[in-house]
This record gives C-alpha cells, sequence and structure tokens, in this order.
C-alpha cells in the first residue's frame, strides 16, 4: 500500500497529478488551438526579446521548450505561460555586461549561468515557503518600474530599429547617441523598422486575434529575402543552427557567482511579482487556486532546465497568459502543445528564419513595450495618493538616469521608508459621540460629535512599539493641554495590535505622569494579547483591571456615574 505522505507531498510538488485526471475531453480542441496561438507569438518574441537580453536570436527559442514543460509540470496556475520577459531580460542584459562583452561566447554562456541561479534561488526560496517576498514591491514601484522599463527598453532598440549603432550608457545617454548618428541612418533599415513597427501596431488594434509578431516577422523575412537579404543594407539574423541544444553546463566559480548574484536576486524579485500578478489575474478569470511557494518552486526548474540547454531566464508572463487565455486555454496541456511546436520548430524551421530583419525584431520589441504602458494608470494615481505617485516618478526617474536596478531598488527603499514613518507616526485623535448613536468618531472630522465634560476618549491611531510611542505620547499631551478640564482619559485600542516592551515602559510612564496631574486612565477595546502585555508591563496593575472596559460605551457610561451625571 503506497505511502499517504509520500503521495501528498509528490501531489504538492508536481501540481499536474492533481488536475491531470479531471482533464475534460471538451478541453482538448481549445487546448490545441490556444497552443498554435501560442507558438505564433512565443516564437518571434522569443527571438526578438533575445535582442534585450543581449544573446543571439538562436537562444530565444532554445529558453522556450524546457520552460514551458518544466511549468506545465510543476505550476499551480492553469493558464499561467512562462517565458522570455522584457523586465527581467533587460536587468540579464545588465548583469552580465558587467561582467563580458556583449556578443562573446562568454556573454553567452554567463546569461545560462545566471538563469540557472536564478532557478536556484526561485527553488530554494520556494522550499523555504518565501512566498511573501513579492509584497515587498508595492504596486505603485512596479507600474514605475514597467513605466520606465518601456522608455529604457524602447531607446535600446531605436538603433536597431534605424540600422546604426547602439550605445551603452543611461537612457540620455542612448537618446543623445541616437540623435548624432541620425545622419548615418540607411533608407532601407528605416523603412523595414517603420513599416514593421505601423504593421504590428495596426494588427493589434484592427485585428487583435491575429498573432501580429508572427505576420509582422514571416512578411518581412520574406521581403528581405526576395530583394537579396544582407545586400539590401538591413542587417539579419543569418545562420540559426537547426537542431536541439546541447547541454551547457554553467560557469560555477564562485567569484562569477558571485557578481551575477544581486542580479539573480532582483529578477527572482522582480520576476517572482510579475509571474504572481499574472496567475492571480488568470486564477480570477478562469478559476483555480495559486500556491504562491510552489510557483517559486516550479520557477526553479524552468529557469535551471532553460540555462543548462542555453536558453536564458524565464518568468510568468502577464502577455503570454492574456494570449493563452484570450485563445480559449483550458490547462496547461496548451502550453505542451506550444512547446511541441517551438520543438519542431527547432528542428525543422530555423533555416527559414536566415534573412529575418533586425529591424523588424526591434518593432516587434517596442510594439510590446507600448502595449505595457499605461498613463491612464498615473492619472489615476495621482488623485489617489501624491506619495505613491511620487514614489512612481522617482521610480521612473531614477531607472532613466541611475539604471533599472537602481531605479527599482530605490523605490523599494522609499516605499519600506514610507511604510517605516506611517507606522511609526500613528493618527490618534480625540473621539467624541455621533449624536443618536453608539458611535465615536473623531470630533475633528466629525465637528457634530459630542465630548464629555472632563472626559477625553483618546483613539490610539496604531501598534505600539518603539518607533511610535513617542508619537503617541506627544499627540496625548497635546490633547490634554487643550482640555484643561479633563480629569479621565479613556483610551481607545482597538486599532493595537501589538505591543512591544519599549512602548510598554513608556506608556508605564506616561500613565503614571497623567495620574500625578490629577487624572485618572482608562482603557477600552484592549485585545487579549496587548492586554498580556500591559500586565507585564506593570500598567493593569496601576490602572487597576475594573478599569478596562469591552465598549466605549461603557467607559462613558462608567465616568458618568463616578461623576453622578445620568
Amino acid at each position: 500500500m503506497a505511502n499517504p505522505d509520500a503521495a501528498s507531498v509528490t501531489h504538492r510538488f508536481l501540481p499536474i497529478l492533481d488536475w491531470i485526471p479531471g482533464y475534460r475531453r471538451d478541453w482538448l480542441l481549445p487546448d490545441l488551438l490556444a497552443g498554435l496561438a501560442l507558438w505564433a507569438v512565443m516564437v518571434p518574441e522569443g527571438m526578438a526579446y533575445a535582442g534585450i537580453v543581449g544573446v543571439p536570436p538562436i537562444m530565444g527559442l532554445y529558453t522556450i521548450v524546457p520552460a514551458l514543460l518544466a511549468y506545465a509540470l510543476l505550476g499551480t496556475s492553469r493558464q499561467l505561460v512562462v517565458g522570455p520577459d522584457t523586465a527581467t531580460g533587460l536587468i540579464s542584459a545588465i548583469t552580465v555586461g558587467a561582467i563580458a562583452t556583449q556578443g562573446t561566447a562568454e556573454f553567452n554562456s554567463l546569461t545560462s549561468t545566471l538563469a540557472v541561479l536564478i532557478g536556484l534561488f526561485f527553488f530554494s526560496f520556494g522550499v523555504m515557503r518565501m512566498g511573501w517576498v513579492a509584497s515587498f514591491i508595492p504596486t505603485p514601484v512596479m507600474r514605475g518600474f514597467i513605466e520606465g522599463l518601456v522608455y529604457v527598453t524602447i531607446i535600446g532598440q531605436v538603433p536597431h530599429l534605424l540600422g546604426i549603432s547602439g550605445a551603452s550608457g543611461n537612457f540620455f545617454t542612448k537618446l543623445w547617441h541616437v540623435f548624432q548618428h541620425l545622419p548615418e541612418v540607411s533608407l532601407a533599415p528605416v523603412l523595414t523598422g517603420l513599416l514593421s513597427l505601423s504593421a504590428m501596431l495596426l494588427l493589434r488594434h484592427l485585428a487583435p486575434a491575429i498573432p501580429a509578431a508572427l505576420v509582422v516577422m514571416a512578411t518581412a523575412t520574406i521581403v528581405i529575402g526576395l530583394l537579396g537579404g544582407e545586400a539590401t543594407g538591413v542587417h539579419v539574423a543569418g545562420h540559426l543552427p537547426s537542431g536541439l541544444p546541447h547541454l551547457t553546463l554553467p560557469n560555477l566559480e564562485i567569484s562569477t557567482l558571485s557578481e551575477l548574484a544581486p542580479g539573480a536576486l532582483a529578477i527572482v524579485l522582480v520576476g517572482y511579482a510579475e509571474a504572481l500578478g499574472a496567475a492571480k489575474a488568470a486564477a480570477l478569470q478562469s478559476g483555480g487556486k495559486i500556491d504562491p511557494n510552489q510557483e517559486l518552486i516550479a520557477h526553479g526548474p524552468a529557469n535551471i532546465l532553460s540555462g543548462l540547454f542555453g536558453g536564458f531566464l524565464v518568468v510568468g508572463s502577464l502577455s503570454k497568459t492574456s494570449v493563452a487565455t484570450a485563445a480559449g486555454a483550458r490547462s496547461q496541456i496548451a502550453n505542451l502543445v506550444a512547446a511541441v511546436f517551438c520543438f519542431f520548430t527547432l528542428i525543422l524551421l530555423t533555416p527559414l528564419f536566415r534573412n529575418m530583419p533586425q529591424p523588424a525584431l526591434a518593432a516587434i520589441v517596442i510594439a510590446a513595450m507600448l502595449h505595457l504602458t499605461k498613463p491612464s494608470y498615473l492619472r489615476e494615481l495621482f488623485e489617489r495618493s501624491r506619495w505613491s505617485f511620487a514614489n512612481t516618478l522617482i521610480v521612473i526617474a531614477g531607472e532613466l538616469t541611475l539604471g533599472v536596478l537602481q531605479g527599482i531598488a530605490l523605490g523599494v527603499v522609499l516605499s519600506l521608508l514610507t511604510l517605516i514613518y506611517l507606522a511609526s507616526h500613528p493618527r490618534g485623535a480625540e473621539l467624541g459621540q455621533l449624536p443618536g448613536t453608539e458611535a465615536y468618531r473623531s470630533v475633528q472630522r466629525h465637528p457634530e460629535a459630542v465630548r464629555f465634560p472632563g472626559l477625553l476618549i483618546w483613539r490610539m491611531g496604531g501598534d505600539l512599539f518603539f518607533a511610535s510611542i513617542g508619537h503617541m505620547s506627544t499627540a496625548l499631551r497635546a490633547s490634554l493641554a487643550a482640555r484643561p478640564d479633563v480629569k479621565r482619559v479613556l483610551l481607545d485600542c482597538a486599532a493595537v495590535n501589538f505591543s512591544d516592551v519599549s512602548a510598554g515602559d513608556e506608556l508605564l510612564g506616561l500613565i503614571k505622569e497623567v495620574q500625578n496631574m490629577g487624572i485618572s486612565v482608562a482603557f477600552v477595546r484592549v485585545r487579549d494579547a496587548v492586554r498580556d502585555d500591559m500586565k507585564r508591563a506593570g500598567i493593569e496593575a496601576i490602572v487597576e483591571p475594573g478599569n478596562f472596559y469591552e465598549r466605549t460605551t461603557d467607559g462613558v457610561r462608567a465616568w458618568q456615574q463616578q461623576r453622578g451625571v445620568a
């Protein structure tokens, strides 16, 4: 008899065993058609995105098959598609470019090594159940990162689009380089690039169901081939090897891995946040449950196998997942179908890409990036939160001036600093009773709220810990100074979920100080765990247990009875 614990572990690490027995026959045709649609998108985009990563187009094809197969076995999302990605691809190019020169065999090898390292990080974090790491990138920071990335990626592809040399440096350096070299632009590459870009945008607008990337790439390749290939003055892909890639061992030198590690961690953080968002979006639309930790684990082998077979990094892609969902994908069978067609493309079809023009690939990338930008989100964010809007702009500016990694790191740091500031500055407030109710609200926001003579009802705005207790004490003293008639303070602790030792000690001292002023102290709506902390700090002893109330109304009535008020 099989060990039930072993079976449970097997099912947890191989989610395909859960859904494949329930696979319905009527799903097969939609999955086949969705797989074809994915193939039509992933082949041209894989080769185009290789340009972002800085490696030959064939490596984009090497990336697709092992990644799709690994995720189909290990992923928990029914429709998530993993593959080459613009955001993380640019980080990969920057990370490897700091060690090796782009266009060399060493650069290509280190790019595959980086994918293996990323996979090891993904898998390790999944085993350690660290799915919460994605929460360290707030949505405004991620949105700012993507907006900045759109501009950085486009300016990096413009030289390929125009047929001129590229340049290193930040966004403005590359932009200035393009302006300086405009006199060198030739008519053939410009026409190829601009016509390809126009066709991409028109097809997406007029016929979104058509695989625009495949149509544009095929048309441009055929036309350039008929006109003479490289002789036209347009840079083409040239010979692409046929057949399967060979197993490539990663560079395991400690010095090299240590240089790649920071970029790998940044890619894991950014890629996982993007992948989890895509998986959750697909689950909301078509059902299914997402296990964040298993998603980390699934991205591990997907990247490791991609790197070992000569490819580069992969993450879950919202755009490709949207293609699969729109095409009617019901399960990961669609990804397996796409993998099979990509496999046959490697074996049989690579000679067809010999005359594939570089400007057309650049146009595919630029069109994909334009599809990602959302200026309307920035307008909405400005109306909702000036703090978040400013943070988003800082991320964009950081990417354009300092670099992609520095931009998102700056955004994460600023978000954490904002969180620390808000947590350490709880919004305490004096409360009053809304007429005719038992509701108590801030007297500043609700002038109609009734105050009680001699009684200050004061709401603590958040958790009590070493960084917040000082601000809370200062605010309470200010409220007491504004109410010289106060003889009793009723502290509303409904918003307090946690109290540390430092806060307990300072709160005890504050209570003693208030009591020495002839003012008694009582508490209302104190959570059990917080009251336990107060008991250990000696607060309950000096306040007395009878001065802890379950409802604000109870505390108010006790004060009125004490004063002899009906």
